[in-house]
C-alpha cells in the first residue's frame, strides 16, 4: 500500500505529519511513502531529506490519492474529495466537534483514524498524540511567558541588589501543566500548581513545585480525559485562584475538556488583581479560554498592564520537535496495524485501541465509541492478612546478673591459672567484647548495613587489642600499636559519618 504525507492547508501549521525519521520506518514496515513537495519545509525537512530516506517527492493529487494519506490535521470538507474511495486517514479530527466532517467521510467510504481519539490506557501511551503535542505546549508555555515578562525567572543577588524569584502558578497537573512546572522550575522560578486530582501532589513535588490542593470532593475519570468539576469544587477553586492572582507574577492554564468549552479559571477581577507586568498565559484559548478576556491566536495586554498571551499553537512554535514526536506517534500507530510488517492495513475492532481511535468506517460513523474504562487512581488492596509473630520477651535482670557474674568468674579463673601470655590474649578479646557492644549495640541495627557493622565490631577490637600493647617496653610494637589505633578509629568514626550524612538526606528540610 501506498503512504501519502500531504502538505497541512491549515493557516499556521508548521508542523509535519512525517520526517525523514519516520519515513524510514514506514519504509521499513512494507510501504512505499509519497511526501508532496514542500511538506516538511517550514518543519525544516527538505525534500531531499525525505528522498534520501526513501520517499517520492510528489504533488498534491498523489499524495492524497495515496491509500493511507498521514496529516497533522484532519481534512476539510472540500479536501475529502480529493481522497480515493476505501482510503485510510489519520490526524486530529477533533470528531466531537465535527459531525458534518464525519459525515461527509463517512459519504465517501473513508476509513478515518482520529489521533486525538486515542484511548487513555498505558497500552496506548505510544500513540498518544494530545500527551506528545501537550508536553511540547507546556514547556514552550513557560518560554512565552518568560519572553513577554521582561525580568528574571530565577532569585539574584548581585552588587546592585537582589533579585527575587519569579513566582508562577500553573492551574492543571496533566501533560502539559507537568512540562509547564518543570521547565518554570529549572528556571528557577517559585512554582505552585494546582489540580482536582489530590494523587498528582507527589509528581508536581518531584519536579519542583509546590501543590496548592482544592478542599472538595472531586470525581475520578474514566476514560483518562479530563471532566467537569463540580460546583463546590468549583467555588474553592475560584477563592484559591483569587487568592494567588494577587501574588504570582505569572499564570499558566491549562485545563481542556473534550468535546467541552474549557472551564473559567481566572475571572477579569482576578486579572485586575495582578501586578502590572504579570503574564497570563491561556493554554486554553482555542476551546473558549480558561481565562476571562483571552483571545485565541492573540496576545493582549490588559488596562492594568497584565499581558495575556492566547497562543493555539504553542507545539507548532518548536515544529521539527514537535513532528518528530507526532510522526512517531503515526509510526507507532502503523505497526499497530500492520502486524505482518508487509505493508498491508489490517484493522481490527477487537482491539480497543483500533476500534477507540476510527471514527468511520464501510461508510458509517463510528464516533462516539464504546467507553474503555480506566482510572487514573490505582484500585485499593486488601492487605494481606500476616500472622502475628509471638513478641520478644527482653532479658530478665536476674538473667543478666547471672551471667555478667559468671563472665567475671571466667575472666577472674582464667587470670589466676592459666599460663603466660594467655592471660593478656584473654583480657584484650574481653575488653573488645565491651567495647564492641558499646559502638555497635547501642547503635539501632537499620543504621547500619551489615557490612559496616562488621567492620567497625572489627575495628572496634583492632583498637583494644592496639591500646593494650601500646604500653609493652618495645619501640617497634609501640609505633605499630600506633599506627593500627590511628586507622582503625578513623574506620569508626568515618562510618558513623557516613551514616549520619546518609540519614540527613532522607530528613524533610535537609
Amino acid at each position: 500500500m501506498l503512504i501519502g504525507v500531504t502538505r497541512e492547508t491549515r493557516p499556521g501549521e508548521t508542523r509535519a505529519a512525517a520526517t525523514p525519521a519516520t519515513v524510514r520506518q514506514l519504509t521499513g514496515l512494507g510501504y512505499d511513502v509519497v511526501v508532496e513537495s514542500g511538506a516538511g519545509a517550514l518543519a525544516s525537512f527538505a525534500d531531499d531529506a525525505y528522498a534520501e530516506a526513501g520517499a517520492r517527492i510528489g504533488d498534491a493529487k498523489e499524495a492524497w490519492g495515496a491509500d493511507v494519506v498521514l496529516r497533522v490535521n484532519g481534512p476539510d470538507i472540500e479536501e475529502v474529495k480529493n481522497l480515493k474511495e476505501g482510503a485510510y486517514i489519520a490526524g486530529l479530527m477533533a470528531p466531537a466537534q465535527s459531525p458534518e466532517l464525519l459525515a461527509e467521510m463517512a459519504k465517501s467510504n473513508v476509513t478515518a483514524l482520529a489521533m486525538d481519539a486515542v484511548p487513555r490506557i498505558s497500552r496506548a501511551q505510544s500513540l498518544d498524540v494530545l500527551s506528545s503535542m501537550a508536553n511540547i505546549a507546556g514547556y514552550r508555555a513557560v518560554i512565552e511567558a518568560a519572553h513577554h515578562f521582561g525580568r528574571f525567572f530565577t532569585g539574584q543577588v548581585t552588587a546592585a541588589g537582589k533579585v527575587p524569584p519569579a513566582k508562577v502558578l500553573i492551574a492543571g497537573a496533566g501533560v502539559a501543566g507537568l512540562a509547564a512546572i518543570g521547565a518554570a522550575s529549572s528556571l528557577g522560578a517559585v512554582v505552585r500548581a494546582t489540580d482536582p486530582r489530590p494523587e498528582v501532589a507527589d509528581q508536581v513535588a518531584s519536579l519542583g513545585g509546590t501543590y496548592l490542593p482544592v478542599e472538595a470532593e472531586t470525581e475520578q475519570s474514566t476514560d483518562g480525559y479530563a471532566k467537569a468539576t463540580s460546583e463546590a469544587y468549583d467555588a474553592a477553586a475560584a477563592k484559591l485562584y483569587t487568592d494567588q492572582a494577587g501574588d504570582v507574577d505569572i499564570i499558566i492554564t491549562t485545563a481542556q475538556i473534550p468535546g467541552r468549552a474549557a472551564p473559567r479559571l481566572v475571572t477579569a477581577a482576578d486579572v485586575a488583581s495582578m501586578k502590572p507586568g504579570s503574564v497570563i498565559v491561556d493554554m486554553a484559548a482555542s476551546s473558549g479560554g480558561n481565562v476571562e478576556g483571552s483571545k485565541a491566536g492573540e496576545v493582549i495586554t490588559t488596562d492594568n498592564g497584565v499581558i495575556i498571551i492566547g497562543y493555539t499553537d504553542l507545539a507548532g512554535r518548536l515544529p521539527a520537535q514537535a513532528s518528530q514526536l507526532y510522526g512517531t506517534n503515526l509510526v507507532n500507530l502503523l505497526k499497530l496495524l500492520t502486524p505482518e510488517k508487509n505493508g498491508e492495513v489490517t484493522l481490527d475492532f477487537e482491539d480497543v485501541v483500533q476500534r477507540g481511535l476510527t471514527v468511520t468506517h464501510d461508510s458509517e460513523v463510528l464516533w462516539p465509541p464504546p467507553p474503555v474504562k480506566v482510572s487514573a487512581a490505582p484500585a485499593a488492596q486488601k492487605a494481606p492478612e500476616v500472622e502475628a509473630k509471638p513478641e520478644r520477651q527482653p532479658m530478665s535482670m536476674a538473667k543478666k546478673i547471672s551471667l555478667v557474674v559468671a563472665g567475671l568468674a571466667v575472666f577472674f579463673l582464667v587470670n589466676a591459672f592459666a599460663p603466660d601470655p594467655i592471660p593478656d590474649h584473654f583480657t584484650v578479646l574481653s575488653l573488645s567484647i565491651v567495647i564492641g557492644y558499646y559502638v555497635i549495640g547501642k547503635v539501632a541495627h537499620a543504621l547500619h548495613t551489615p557490612l559496616m557493622s562488621m567492620t567497625n565490631a572489627i575495628s572496634g577490637i583492632i583498637v583494644a587489642g592496639a591500646l593494650i600493647q601500646v604500653g609493652l617496653n618495645n619501640t617497634v610494637i609501640e609505633i605499630l600499636a600506633g599506627v593500627a589505633t590511628l586507622v582503625a578509629s578513623i574506620n569508626i568514626f568515618g562510618g558513623f559519618a557516613v551514616t549520619r550524612r546518609m540519614l540527613s538526606m532522607f530528613s524533610k528540610g535537609a
